[in-house]
């Protein structure tokens, strides 16, 4: 796959906020469409973190941390938005709602074309300024930025992925064979429409796209940081063990104890800790 280009849709959506363009950027909040490379339209937010913003300093003088959201969230959801709060502490913050998820256009592919997304908004804080990005998925997203960090090697500074799985087709725990009968079955994606606001796309992986596992040796030499909750429901632990022995010595596994899964399990201490991270490693 080789990467794509991110346009901006010609409309730009919704909240009150000051434009951010070329090298400067505003300190509120700004809400855009992206477009991904195949067209669909993004729905994101651009954060600049002014708590942690000198009057003199500029965007490349912070990291811009760009999160991935996991499986039926979106960019308004409360648990991003308390994510994209703790990251703000630390630089800029680009949140996003992946294809069928949210306002955006599209229909999910489970952690597929959804790197197209992604790629989308690491470009967009490139294009605001950013020297320094970090990508930070959770769950689904977290698969994501491995499989983004592997393909399009030169965007990031950093990576971290929370709770992702290592290996595609993971049926072994029942919040997963829900999640699969929630893709896979045609009433499945009729509840996951309605009940959880996210449309899934009907059609198979066709070819099966790079796995969390594959992708994890092409990241190097670009920092790696994997977390993962010992509590975790839907993935144990021999999920994250995988990915840091795929890793080798590029790569740094954190295994919390008594973490359960992704954003909702994610503490504001870890999050403090990851963001610690980030600007010791990207900064």
């Amino acid at each position: 796959m080789s990467s794509g280009t991110a346009g901006h849709v010609a409309r730009s959506t919704v909240r009150p906020h000051s434009e951010t363009t070329g090298r400067t950027a505003s300190r509120t909040p700004s809400r855009t469409f992206l477009r991904a490379s195949d067209g669909v339209t993004i729905d994101a937010v651009y954060d600049p973190g002014a708590a942690v913003y000198e009057a003199s300093r500029t965007p490349a003088d912070h990291p811009v941390f760009v999160v991935a959201h996991g499986f039926t969230g979106a960019v308004d959801r409360p648990h991003v938005r308390r994510v994209a709060q703790a990251f703000a502490r630390h630089g800029a913050v680009v949140t996003f709602s992946f294809r069928g998820h949210g306002a955006s256009g599209g229909r999910s592919t489970v952690g597929d074309r959804e790197v197209l997304d992604l790629a989308a908004a690491v470009r967009w804080a490139r294009e605001l300024g950013h020297a320094r990005v970090a990508t930070v998925g959770f769950s689904m997203g977290g698969s994501v930025a491995l499989r983004h960090a592997a393909l399009y090697r030169d965007d990031t500074d950093a990576v971290v992925s929370v709770s992702a799985p290592a290996r595609w087709y993971y049926r072994g725990t029942a919040p997963m064979r829900r999640l699969h009968w929630l893709v896979t079955r045609p009433e499945g994606r009729v509840v996951g429409r309605y009940g959880f606001r996210t449309r899934i796309h009907h059609r198979d992986w066709d070819p099966v796209p790079l796995s969390p596992v594959e992708a994890v040796p092409r990241i190097a030499p670009t920092p790696l940081l994997i977390v993962h909750g010992d509590a975790d429901g839907y993935f144990p632990v021999d999920h994250p063990r995988m990915l840091a022995a795929a890793a080798g010595d590029q790569g740094e596994l954190w295994l919390e104890p008594g973490m359960g899964h992704a954003e909702h399990a994610a503490s504001d201490a870890l999050l403090r800790r990851i963001g610690e991270w980030v600007v010791h490693r990207a900064g």
